[in-house]
């Protein structure tokens, strides 16, 4: 079975499917909701070429490009929440527009029992992911960089940056906060919404392709298996609740690298070697989605 599903899948999701196939998903619902979304992805990406084979390794490395295979590609990165927002509960406590209905302008985000913020976390990994993509040629911008600004942005700023910017693909990276023993990683894709402000009727589809993209190359080379509290095991999770998606008009995803609050991926998001795989991992699967839209 694993053989079989390893001649179909791109290579961007081989880790994540045979991780699945071999029970790393906890059962067989699982499994084929793995595989769905692994078959969907391929039937995409061969689109336009000879053969899934004949593209994967290029996908895989993310850098076989050179120094300008992504050159005029735009990338927005969303540090998710802000060190400053502990300070700032009166802004940050401000409703905004998110479309569907009315949220906080920012949260104060979570942190690992022994005090390391998921804003820390997050701009530490956009720093590192930034890196890598420029390497390649992409121009990329911030919504927040060291203390400016001093709070948020609102979640409804966040999304107007990667608009303005006109993003060929924008992210929001963030740590969630479940309880010990929630182990995982899971990429928020958004749902469909056209009410108020919000229209993400021609952000779907490809906002899917690059969230099945980033969570199979990030499953490959963090390790981290996908989350075993939401997504069913298959490490994406669609949601119509979240401004920075609701009021994209470009491709965007969030990404949950982990669940600061157990131990074990505390240990992981904790350290700088596996920082720099979660944004390997990350720019990998932007840089194969990039290459092929």
């Amino acid at each position: 079975m694993t053989v079989a599903l390893a001649a179909l899948v791109p290579g961007a999701l081989l880790g994540w499917v045979v991780y699945e196939a071999v029970g790393g998903g906890g059962g067989s619902d699982r499994t084929a909701s793995a595989t769905s979304a692994a078959s969907a992805h391929s039937a995409t990406a061969s689109a336009g070429s000879p053969s899934p084979s004949g593209t994967s390794a290029a996908d895989a490395k993310g850098a076989a490009g050179g120094p300008s295979a992504l050159k005029g590609k735009v990338v927005v990165i969303d540090p998710g929440h802000n060190q400053g927002n502990f300070q700032h509960a009166t802004e940050i406590n401000r409703q905004v527009d998110i479309g569907t209905n009315r949220k906080e302008c920012d949260t104060t985000g979570t942190s690992t029992n022994a005090g390391y913020t998921e804003a820390r976390f997050t701009l530490d990994v956009a720093h590192r992911l930034r890196t890598l993509l420029e390497k390649q040629g992409a121009t990329v911008k911030f919504t927040r960089d060291g203390d400016s600004p001093a709070w948020g942005p609102c979640v409804d700023e966040r999304a107007r940056i990667g608009n303005t910017a006109h993003a060929d693909a924008a992210i929001s990276i963030h740590a969630d906060g479940a309880a010990e023993g929630d182990r995982g990683f899971h990429v928020i894709l958004p749902g469909t919404v056209h009410a108020g402000a919000a229209d993400t009727r021609k952000i779907v589809g490809p906002s899917r392709d690059l969230g099945t993209r980033v969570a199979g190359d990030f499953l490959r080379d963090t390790g981290e298996p996908p989350s075993n509290y939401v997504g069913k095991g298959t490490g994406l999770v669609t949601r119509t609740d979240l401004g920075g998606l609701n009021l994209s008009t470009v491709p965007k995803v969030f990404i949950e690298c982990g669940n600061m609050r157990d131990s074990k991926d505390a240990a992981l998001l904790t350290s700088g070697a596996w920082r720099q795989k979660a944004a390997r991992g990350i720019s990998e699967g932007i840089v194969s989605f990039l290459r092929r839209s």
